[in-house]
C-alpha cells in the first residue's frame, strides 16, 4: 500500500517559485506599501512602491497580464483565483476612500491596475513642467542637510521616470548620463544654505568633480561639525562670562578698597599722599615703605569691615556722581600712574564735600 497521500505530488502540486503559490502571510487584509494613492500627486510613487511590493511576492504577473487562469486544470484555475482575489485586495486597500470606492466591485486586479494607470499616470508637459520646477526652485531652508538632499532626490527619480529615454550604450548616451549627474550636482549645491560656502568652494575644485552622493556626504559631515562647533561656541561664552565677572569683582575690590584708603590718609592729615614718592612694597605712590600699613599693619583706628562695607561702596559711588574728576584722581592714585597727585586745598575741598554726602 502506497504512503503517499492523495493529491500530494503530480501535476496539481504548486511550487514555491509559482506565482499560485500562497505564503500564510498572504490574505486580503494584507497592506503591502505604508501609503496610499491620493491621486495624480503621489501615483508615480504609489505604482513604483506596489509593484516593487508584489514583485517580492512574485505576483507581479497579475497586474502585467503573464500570469493568466488555466480553464483547464480545475485546481489550479482555482487556485488562480484565490491569488487573483488576494493581489486585487492587496491593491484596493492601498487606496484612499474616494479612490476605493469608485474600483470596490472590480473583480481582477489586472483590471484594477489598468483602469488606475489610464486615470492616474498623466505624464503629459504640466506634469513635467511642474516637476522641473520644483527642483529648481528648491533650496535648503529650515531643513536639514539630509531632508534636502532626500526630498531632492526624489523628485530627480520622478523626472528621470517621466523623460526616460533609451537604454543605449553609445558614447552619446554616455555623454548625456554624465550631464546630468553634473546638473543635479550643481543643483543640490547652489540650494544649500550660505554657511555652507566655504565647503561648497572646496568641492567645486576637487579634480574630479566628485558626484552628487560624495558632495552630499562632504557636507553632511561639515553639518555635523558646525553643529559641534556651536555647543564649543556656547561654552566657551560661558567660561568667558564667568571669568569677566571675577576679574570684574577683584576690579571693584581693589577700587575702593584704595579709594578707603586714601580717604583714610587724607581724613588723619596725613601728608604722605603729597609726596613724589613710591612704596617698594605695593607699589602706590606718595609713601615709602616705612610707612606702608600693608607692610607695618593698619592702625587701630583703621577699621574695615570686610575690607569695605556696604555704606563705604555707597559713599564712594555717590561721590564719584558727584566730583568726577577727584574721584578719577583717586583712581589714577590707586592705578599706579604718573599723573600728579591732588593738592592740600583740593584734598580739603573733596574732604569737606565727603563729609557733606
Amino acid at each position: 500500500m502506497s504512503d503517499t497521500p492523495p493529491e500530494s505530488s503530480g501535476k496539481n502540486d504548486v511550487d514555491f517559485d509559482d506565482p499560485l503559490y500562497l505564503h500564510p502571510s498572504d490574505h486580503s487584509v494584507t497592506t503591502i506599501i505604508s501609503f496610499k494613492l491620493l491621486g495624480t500627486e503621489n501615483f508615480r510613487v504609489w505604482k513604483s512602491s506596489m509593484t516593487r511590493a508584489l514583485k517580492a511576492r512574485n505576483k507581479q504577473g497579475f497586474i502585467e497580464g503573464t500570469v493568466l487562469k488555466d480553464i483547464k486544470d480545475a485546481v489550479k484555475s482555482l487556485k488562480w483565483d484565490t491569488v487573483n482575489a488576494i493581489v486585487c485586495s492587496c491593491i484596493l486597500n492601498s487606496l484612499s476612500e474616494s479612490i476605493h470606492i469608485g474600483h470596490a466591485c472590480s473583480e481582477y486586479a489586472l483590471d484594477v491596475w489598468n483602469e488606475l494607470c489610464e486615470t492616474y499616470y498623466k505624464a503629459d508637459g504640466s506634469v513635467i513642467f511642474n516637476i522641473h520646477q520644483h527642483i529648481n526652485n528648491l533650496t535648503q531652508g529650515s531643513l536639514s542637510v539630509s531632508d534636502y538632499f532626500n526630498k531632492l532626490d526624489g523628485l530627480w527619480k520622478e523626472f528621470d521616470v517621466l523623460t526616460k529615454c533609451l537604454d543605449c550604450t553609445c558614447e552619446a548616451a554616455t555623454h548625456t548620463k554624465n550631464h546630468s549627474k553634473l546638473m543635479k550636482h550643481m543643483q543640490f549645491l547652489s540650494g544649500l544654505d550660505a554657511s555652507y560656502n566655504q565647503v561648497k568652494s572646496h568641492i567645486l575644485i576637487m579634480e574630479p568633480l566628485p558626484n552628487v552622493k560624495t558632495a552630499f556626504s562632504i557636507v553632511s559631515r561639515e553639518e555635523a561639525n558646525q553643529k559641534h562647533g556651536d555647543i564649543s561656541v556656547l561654552s566657551n561664552k560661558s567660561q568667558n562670562s564667568s571669568a569677566f565677572a571675577g576679574k570684574f569683582q577683584k576690579s571693584s575690590y581693589e577700587y575702593k578698597r584704595n579709594t578707603v584708603y586714601i580717604k583714610h590718609l587724607v581724613s588723619t592729615g596725613d601728608n604722605r599722599v603729597n609726596q613724589n614718592l613710591v612704596c617698594k612694597n605695593c607699589g602706590i605712590k606718595g609713601h615709602t615703605i616705612e610707612k606702608c600699613y600693608k607692610f607695618i599693619g593698619y592702625p587701630k583706628d583703621f577699621k574695615l569691615k570686610s575690607e569695605f562695607n556696604k555704606s563705604s561702596a555707597s559713599t564712594v559711588s555717590g561721590t564719584a556722581s558727584h566730583v568726577g574728576e577727584s574721584i578719577n584722581a583717586l583712581v589714577v592714585f590707586s592705578d599706579k600712574s604718573d599723573h600728579r597727585f591732588l593738592k592740600n586745598d583740593q584734598y580739603t575741598k573733596l574732604m569737606s564735600h565727603l563729609h557733606e554726602k
